[in-house]
């Protein structure tokens, strides 16, 4: 496994937003995510001292993909800026991160 991959996206504070992980195995076959959850966590910095924000991450066994979303009302609590973020999943034994990044936020204005 080549876990964690890094992807780096923009983000309109307030929107839905939405995007499937398809994890591999090592031969390249898709990743068994059987017994696995997943979570998706935002936070204003790396480690214990940034302030973290959970949206949305859904394991699809039949598929193998999971699915992460920041809600309308998720997003709304983020402030213009930048920050990081994982998406790990987790089978009560083995934890695995299978994202890691950096959001950038830009303010909106309808909702402001």
């Amino acid at each position: 496994m080549a876990f964690p991959g890094f992807y780096s996206f923009s983000y309109y504070r307030g929107d839905t937003s939405q995007f499937v992980i398809r994890p591999k195995a090592a031969n390249g076959s898709a990743f068994d995510l059987s017994g696995f959850d997943a979570a998706f966590t935002i936070a204003t910095e790396r480690g214990s001292a940034g302030i973290q924000t959970p949206c949305t991450a859904v394991v699809n066994e039949s598929t193998d993909i999971v699915t992460c979303t920041i809600t309308p009302a998720v997003g709304r609590t983020l402030s213009a800026g930048t920050y990081a973020y994982d998406v790990q999943i987790d089978n009560g034994v083995d934890i695995y991160t299978l994202l890691t990044g950096v959001i950038t936020v830009t303010d909106d204005i309808t909702g402001a």
